[in-house]
């Protein structure tokens, strides 16, 4: 073919594949799309998707084709191309995230070009309104109504139109038609042929009045101007790309946020001399300081001091981890402790943030099934609509018709076939759906959620901080049965001594005791001393005290061994209590249940989705989690790849799965997902890659959340279904001469209004949850039956 470049000019040999990812501007709608992957697809061994929310191109080609290749076929379609830089590390905040974004990108995509559209419109909407409404009401028809309206309707139709004529010369010197080709076209006839009516055909006589007419005449044809049309179409285009593009915006925020956990400078000690360096400039081997409050900067192995580290925005292990010679760091992990000497093991690509970064960007590339279904029927849709006006044309002028009532016939079909509701199905919905999700603490992100949400069968919840508070609190205080022990004494004692500690656990320990204290201040512990890994002592009120790990448990009475087991089996943290050398109590310290979560995942049950959970915490921990709220399946112990690779098996195995998380290790599984829920108390990361962010407390917004979307695609598929089914009876009318593109306007008008109005149904809606179960009771059951939350 002449259009095809040189790197396949010869057989390509069979060698193996790989992956480049392009970005691809100056693609505006699903036509685009289907050429880009068309042509490329041309190639010998190349096959590509190309996501228009992201501008981006995964192409698979064999070795032998070059990225240069590549970018020629893309721009050989008429659009721009350029290969998209892989991140050597978690990406940089401080510099422009341009790689997310096509460089001529849709409506929206940026701030500037989002206001010189917003700017556009709202000229436009000036303009046009007055014509529309002197055009559509003829008792407002004044002496020289016309003029007014051909003054007012000259700079819609050329500057407001001007982007859609702009892609529409751009596409005809590549010889490719869109949906823009066909906005212009009708623009274009529209308004020329009310040129035409007015300076020569009569319409510009003073005193003219324009009467709704459904069928056009070849002895009044001529008087009627279709100014309506020149102006209505660019509006309504306009304001649902508008529409479309503020859904669209912040695709690169999942990236963006990934780069907050990273380090922005470290110190390291070089030649026995400390330095604070950039975190990019770090090498394998430096030996670099961690003190309390910082982050990781890198991946690595302390070699001196011990602290506890705080991995749950890594791994969403939600105890701290002691640390101490010898141990692995993860880097973005946080010193919630002492001072850490940590030698680098992997920098940049190689880090587990890094990694992360790569499976985030990876999963956004893809495009729903469906999506490709609209892409294929767009592709169609627009040759189809312009074959058939010129077809009307030359049929009426060849049956010997006159020829306005041929013009007018071809125009007619031009202008009812304009995509406006098409346009608009999507948007409006989107809009009204995401107002009401976010009065009902529901963000919705995209339509692509909410259009693959119809065969979700799974959802994959992680733990912490989802079905979780995500906060370390103590679960229990146990004393022995047969001393005369206070358990709130107790409490106090051991609280008064965590005092001097930065440990998490003892932040809870504190904390619970103040929530339980009778409004008296701790006591002030006296000769503090911190034994890393160990515990923590001081003397309260002159006596002993230390809290301990339990250690050997032979020493303490049986009631708090029998505590100590009971932690470990629920996951929990167990910490001794010692005043003097007499044990006094076990402090059972975790992760609590959320009040909440047993009706959240037995609603999700009665919608048809099958739960499973998936954690990076402990199995005990996992299990006990599961085992209180019914739920089966269980993937304990589960690190960002891990959860990755958990939803590519679902889907697999043909489920249709959706994640709720909370962290940045949850991100890679959001993006890769067929839906990403996101909770709200989550990290930035997680949120940017998920579809549907829950920014309530409760997590019965959970379910809400999946009722809303599906309630929402119902009605952008009621949009759509309405949308085509105007275009199938109203384009054999105008074919046939029965329809004035006056009324075609007013038709095409009817439509987008219908559509709009449909949508904002979703404005009122609310969700309809099931009865209470059991016997009124929302309460956590076992096998055994049913058993107070903690």
């Amino acid at each position: 073919m002449a259009d095809r470049p040189s790197p396949t000019a010869s057989p390509v040999p069979a060698d193996d594949p790989v992956s480049t990812v392009l970005v691809v501007g100056g693609m505006t709608c699903a036509a685009c799309v289907g050429r880009v992957e068309k042509k490329l697809g041309r190639l010998e061994g190349v096959s590509a998707t190309v996501n228009l929310a992201t501008g981006r191109a995964k192409v698979s080609h064999p070795t032998s084709v070059s990225v240069a290749g590549l970018v020629a076929v893309v721009e050989s379609a008429g659009y721009t191309a350029r290969p998209a830089e892989p991140p050597a590390g978690p990406p940089d905040p401080t510099r422009p995230d341009e790689h997310r974004r096509p460089p001529d990108g849709p409506p929206g995509s940026g701030g500037a070009e989002e206001r010189r559209e917003r700017d556009r419109l709202l000229v436009t909407t000036l303009l046009a309104a007055p014509v529309l409404v002197l055009s559509m009401v003829p008792a407002w028809q004044f002496r020289n109504w016309q003029w007014l309206c051909f003054v007012l309707a000259a700079p819609v139709a050329v500057w407001g139109a001007w982007p859609f004529h702009h892609r529409a010369l751009r596409g005809l010197r590549h010889g490719t038609a869109t949906m823009d080709t066909l906005v212009s076209l009708g623009v274009a006839a529209s308004f020329a042929w009310s040129s035409y009516a007015l300076f020569l055909g009569g319409a510009g006589e003073p005193g003219m009045t324009m009467p709704l007419s459904l069928v056009p005449s070849a002895s009044d044809g001529v008087a009627h101007v279709y100014l309506e049309a020149a102006v209505g179409v660019p509006l309504f285009i306009l304001a649902g790309r508008w529409l479309e593009g503020r859904a669209r915006r912040g695709t690169g925020s999942a990236l963006r946020s990934l780069a907050e956990l990273a380090a922005k400078d470290v110190a390291v000690r070089r030649g026995g001399v400390e330095h604070r360096i950039p975190a990019a400039d770090l090498a394998v081997g430096d030996v670099f300081l961690v003190r309390p409050g910082e982050r990781v900067a890198t991946d690595g192995t302390v070699v001196e001091g011990s602290s506890a580290l705080d991995l749950s925005l890594v791994t969403g292990e939600s105890h701290p981890i002691e640390a101490g010679p010898g141990s692995p760091v993860i880097g973005g992990a946080v010193n919630s402790g002492g001072l850490l000497e940590v030698r680098a093991d992997a920098v940049g690509a190689d880090t587990q943030l890094a990694r992360i970064t790569r499976l985030v960007e990876d999963a956004q590339t893809g495009k729903a099934a469906v999506q490709r279904l609209a892409d294929s029927v767009a592709a169609v849709f627009v040759p189809a609509v312009m074959s058939i006006s010129v077809t009307v044309l030359g049929f009426w002028l060849g049956a010997g018709a006159d020829r306005q009532a041929a013009i007018t016939a071809a125009v007619a079909v031009l202008v009812v076939a304009c995509p406006c509701a098409l346009g608009l199905a999507t948007p409006t919905a989107l809009l009204a759906a995401t107002g009401r999700g976010a009065r009902l603490g529901i963000l919705v992100s995209g339509v692509q959620a909410l259009e693959r949400l119809k065969h979700i069968d799974t959802v994959v919840l992680d733990k912490t901080g989802t079905l979780t508070s995500g906060r370390m609190s103590v679960i229990a205080v146990t004393v022995p049965a047969d001393a005369d022990a206070d358990a709130g004494e107790v409490l106090r004692l051991a609280a008064a001594v965590e005092q001097g500690s930065d440990h998490p656990l003892a932040h809870a320990i504190v904390a619970h005791a103040h929530r339980q204290g009778d409004g008296r201040p701790l006591p002030r512990p006296v000769g503090f001393a911190a034994a890393p890994g160990s515990g923590v002592s001081a003397m309260v009120d002159g006596e002993e005290v230390a809290v301990v790990r339990p250690g050997e448990l032979s020493g303490i009475p049986g009631r708090l061994r029998e505590a100590v087991h009971a932690a470990e089996t629920a996951g929990h943290t167990a910490v001794l209590v010692r005043v003097g050398d007499v044990p006094r109590a076990v402090i059972s310290v975790g992760d609590t249940l959320r009040s909440d979560a047993y009706r959240a995942v037995e609603h999700l049950r009665r919608l048809g989705l099958r739960p499973v959970l998936a954690t990076g915490d402990r199995e005990a921990t996992a299990r006990s989690i599961a085992g209180r709220l019914g739920i089966t399946e269980v993937h304990a112990g589960a690190l960002p790849e891990d959860k990755a690779a958990l939803v590519a098996t679902l889907q697999g195995h043909g489920g249709r799965v959706a994640v709720v998380g909370d962290g940045v290790n949850d991100a890679a599984a959001l993006a890769a997902a067929d839906l990403g829920i996101a909770m709200a108390g989550g990290t930035d990361a997680a949120i940017g890659a998920a579809d549907v962010t829950l920014v309530r407390e409760d997590l019965q917004a959970l379910p809400d959340a999946v009722r809303l979307a599906r309630h929402t695609l119902a009605t952008i598929r009621a949009n759509l279904v309405w949308a085509f089914g105007y275009n199938l009876v109203t384009l054999p009318l105008a074919a046939v001469g029965r329809l004035d593109p006056m009324i075609a306007a007013a038709a095409m008008s009817a439509s987008s209004l219908l559509v709009v109005g449909n949508s904002l149904r979703l404005r009122t809606w609310k969700p309809s949850r099931p009865r209470a179960f059991g016997h009124g009771s929302g309460r956590p059951r076992t096998a055994t039956g049913w058993e107070t939350a903690s």
